[in-house]
Parts: C-alpha cells; structure tokens; sequence
C-alpha cells in the first residue's frame, strides 16, 4: 500500500468516526428515521421516508422536514476532517412537491473548504432520482476536534 493509500484510508476512516460520533448524538436525525449510506471527507449521503407527521397543510412533505435533511447531510460533511462546523448560512430552494411515502436522498459535497469556512451542496432527490430541491451550506469552524482524543 502506497503512503497516498494509506492517508486517503486514514481520512476515509476518520470521516467515517466523525459522521458516526455525529449521528450517535443526534438525535433529530434519529427521531425523524434518517439513515446514513455513506460517509468520506468532505461528503454525506443520507436518507429517510416521508410518513404522515411530515406533511404540510397542503399534505404535501413539509419545507422543513427536506431542510433538516439537508442541513443533516450538511453537517456530516462539514464535520468530516474532525474539526467541529457550524452552519454559518443556508439557503434552499424547492423545484418539486415532496409527497407521503416518498424516499428522500441528501448527498452533500465540499465545493470549498479554508481553515475557518466552507461551502458545500446539498441535492436532495426522491426514489425516482428528481430533484425536489439543491441546498448550500455555508459552514464556519469552531477550532475543536468533533471526535474526543480516545474516539479517534
């Protein structure tokens, strides 16, 4: 195994620690049934299905229920080189209804990361793989590892 290998396996696992670390503490991501699929630096993919306690008034899947998606997916990305982020600023923007039953996914990429900010998107799509919305984090570091020395 080259030294590349090796370090890109290292930060593999890390990320791997900080997005479990993070989802152990989580627990609106647990409450809401969000599953994680993948994690790697810089990158979050998650899931969940839409049951009845999340439509809107209009019985269509509430704007804030594909948000907390997207800002989980967020946060476990920005959180992937164990240096502990915040969101800074976020936006999103909806291109199609949201309905009961369906499975939503969130995958989240890095697009710029400097030692105290970073950007990041987010494409939520359903179990047809539409877009039902594109969400940028902006993130800002708080200078702390997320993982503890002993979780490392």
């Amino acid at each position: 195994m080259t030294s590349e290998t090796k370090a890109s396996q290292t930060n593999q696992d890390l990320a791997t620690a900080c997005g479990q670390q993070m989802y152990n503490r989580d627990q609106a991501a647990q409450h809401m049934g969000i599953v994680v699929d993948g994690l790697a630096p810089g990158y979050a993919k998650l899931h969940m299905e839409i049951k009845p306690t999340m439509l809107s008034g209009h019985n269509f899947g509430h704007g804030g229920v594909t948000f907390l998606l997207a800002d989980t997916a967020f946060a476990y990305a920005c959180n992937s080189h164990n240096v502990a982020n915040v969101a800074h600023t976020c936006t999103i923007t909806f291109s199609r209804p949201v309905n009961l039953g369906d499975t939503l996914t969130a995958v989240a990429q890095e697009a710029y990361k400097a030692s105290k900010t970073g950007l990041y998107d987010v494409e939520i799509t359903n179990q047809q793989g539409k877009t039902v919305a594109y969400f940028r984090g902006h993130s800002y570091s708080l200078n702390r590892p997320v993982l503890e020395s002993s979780d490392a």
